[in-house]
């Protein structure tokens, strides 16, 4: 298994990096701020006006470290990365399965299953724990059950979204009677991007942002393209099989780690800002609170339920990638998305 490797986060506007020796060097106004060995690194992520030295970007790419630059508030830019890793059959069998309606609904369904089924334990966690509106949020689990139920008999890739679309509605429903502390300033009424309108929705952008990085990552290691979906269809610049994979963590992990800072305070309506256009981004603080809980986060463990070991929550993207090659290969008779328990 892959070990648990840093990502290195840039945010510090005017920030340059290059690369000395083996190490890569953050520099801010000719000031070194950091020097980290690229040995430890899986991947740097750039936030806003941050340059890297093309000796940088090249060793990266020789060694596997993807590096995204994103604008200041996240929105992705650009990736650059070095020639894929393994099988060219594995990509080619990946290539025709996305062409197959079939086998695209099939992997779909898994998908779905993973995220509905995650969703669903996330309710009835809070129902049983500290939600604002208990009977409701278990109503809004219940009714995830059923969703869940219906995706067997889902047998084409509209009827899996329509399941999915319903199932999330739902559960976004409920999501405010989650928020314990700090109600007012953080009211949610649904899910909204592009641009986010509050701050839970500023909040839950920026980390999917961060767990998309991540699974794209994990699928390029273990040889898949992260941009050839099942779920998702292609779409120039999108990593579709990336979104796909991290259906099944937006749940107990993204969504789980924005609704702790709020109710911890660890995030608070200082660390939001309100454009002209009326879009709520994190401040470069903000920013800063989020990746370090982010961070801690995935050194935390949590036992595989199929693989049945314990891992640090970061390798799970990469477990699940290379179960999902597996099954490609022909390994697995079926691709098993992570369930949280």
């Amino acid at each position: 298994m892959r070990r648990l490797l840093n990502t290195l986060y840039v945010t510090t506007q005017g920030a340059y990096l290059r690369k000395e020796s083996e190490t890569v060097v953050v520099e801010v106004e000719k000031e070194i701020r950091l020097r980290l060995p690229l040995l430890n690194l899986g991947g740097i992520i750039c936030f806003g006006n941050v340059l890297c030295s093309p000796f940088l970007l090249g060793a990266c790419a020789e060694a596997g470290i993807g590096v995204s630059f994103l604008t200041e508030f996240g929105r992705h830019l650009a990736d650059v990365v070095g020639a894929p890793s393994g099988s060219v059959l594995l990509r080619r069998t990946q290539y025709r399965r996305a062409d197959d309606p079939a086998g695209s609904a099939a992997l779909a369904r898994a998908f779905v299953a993973g995220k509905i089924a995650n969703a669903r334990h996330v309710l009835r966690r809070a129902a049983r724990e500290k939600a604002t509106n208990a009977m409701e949020v278990e109503a809004a689990a219940d009714a995830l059950g059923h969703r869940l139920r219906a995706l067997p008999a889902a047998t084409t890739l509209d009827v899996i979204r329509g399941i999915e679309g319903e199932a999330a509605a739902q559960y976004f429903s409920v999501l405010p009677h989650l928020i314990t502390v700090q109600r007012e300033a953080f009211a949610f009424g649904d899910r909204n991007r592009r641009p986010p309108l509050d701050p839970v929705n500023a909040l839950l952008s920026y980390l999917y942002t961060l767990l998309r990085f991540d699974a794209a990552g994990a699928l390029a290691t273990h040889g898949l393209d992260p941009a050839v979906g099942f779920l998702h269809r292609d779409r120039p610049g999108r990593a579709s099989l990336a979104l796909d994979l991290m259906e099944e963590f937006r749940a107990p992990f993204a969504d789980r780690l924005a609704l702790t800072m709020i109710n911890r305070q660890q995030v608070q309506p200082h660390h939001f800002r309100t454009t002209e256009t009326g879009a709520v981004l994190l401040t470069e603080d903000g920013r800063k609170e989020v990746l370090t809980a982010w961070q801690k986060r995935k050194q935390e463990e949590v036992e595989h339920p199929f693989l049945g070991e314990k891992l640090p929550i970061g390798l799970l993207l990469h477990a699940q990638a290379l179960l999902l090659a597996r099954h490609l290969r022909g390994d697995l008779d079926a691709y098993p998305p992570f369930e949280w328990r």
